[in-house]
C-alpha cells in the first residue's frame, strides 16, 4: 500500500497507518532533529513531541500527498521552539574544544562541514541533499519563496567549499570551520 493510502487510512482513525507512516520518514526526521539541536535528549523529545501533534491534528492535512512535508513543519517548529526555550546557562560540555589539525590530514567528515554551518544553510542542505527534496518542497517547509532556498542553497554550497578548502590546507581552528 502506497504511503498516500497509508495516510488517508490514519486520517479515519487507523492507528496502525498512522504508525506505518510515521516510521516512513522517522528516519528523515531525526536527522532533520539532529541538525538543528544536536544532543540526542532534544532530539529525543522533539519528535517525541512532533509525532503528538501529527497525531493529534492529522484531521487538519488537507492533502495526503503533503504528509512528510507538513511533518517536517512541525518539527522544525517544535525544535525552533526548543531552542528558543533553552536557558541561557552554558554548559562545560557546550564550550568548544581546540581543534588542531596536522597538514597532512586530507579529509573532512561532510556531515561535519554542514553542521557547522548556520542553522539556515545547515537545514536546506539537510533538506535538499540528505533526505533528496526538491527545492521548492525545501522552500515550503522552511516557510520561504523558493529563490530565497535557492539563494540559502548557493551560498551554504559556497560556504562548504571554503571550509572544506580551508580544512584540506590544514589552517583550521575550531573557531573558523
Amino acid at each position: 500500500m502506497e504511503l498516500r493510502e497509508q495516510v488517508l487510512l490514519a486520517k479515519q482513525g487507523d492507528r496502525e497507518a498512522f504508525i506505518t507512516v510515521v516510521k516512513h520518514v522517522e528516519s528523515s526526521l531525526y536527522h532533520t532533529a539532529k541538525s538543528i539541536l544536536k544532543k540526542e535528549e532534544d532530539i529525543a523529545d522533539a519528535l517525541q513531541e512532533t509525532i503528538l501533534k501529527a497525531y493529534k491534528s492529522l484531521h487538519s492535512l488537507r492533502e495526503p500527498q503533503f504528509f512528510k512535508t507538513w511533518m517536517f513543519r512541525i518539527l522544525i517548529n517544535e525544535c525552533n521552539k526548543m531552542l528558543a526555550n533553552r536557558s541561557r546557562n552554558i554548559l562545560m560540555d557546550d564550550f568548544p574544544v581546540q581543534l588542531s589539525l596536522s597538514p597532512n590530514e586530507e579529509h573532512i567528515d561532510l556531515r561535519d562541514a554542514v553542521e557547522r554551518l548556520d542553522e539556515q544553510q545547515r537545514l536546506v542542505i539537510v533538506l535538499h541533499y540528505f533526505e533528496d527534496m526538491p527545492l521548492r518542497q525545501v522552500a515550503e517547509i522552511l516557510d520561504i519563496s523558493e529563490s530565497a532556498a535557492k539563494m540559502r542553497l548557493s551560498r551554504a554550497r559556497n560556504n562548504l567549499m571554503e571550509k572544506l578548502n580551508t580544512f584540506r590546507e590544514g589552517k583550521i581552528h575550531y573557531g573558523s570551520i
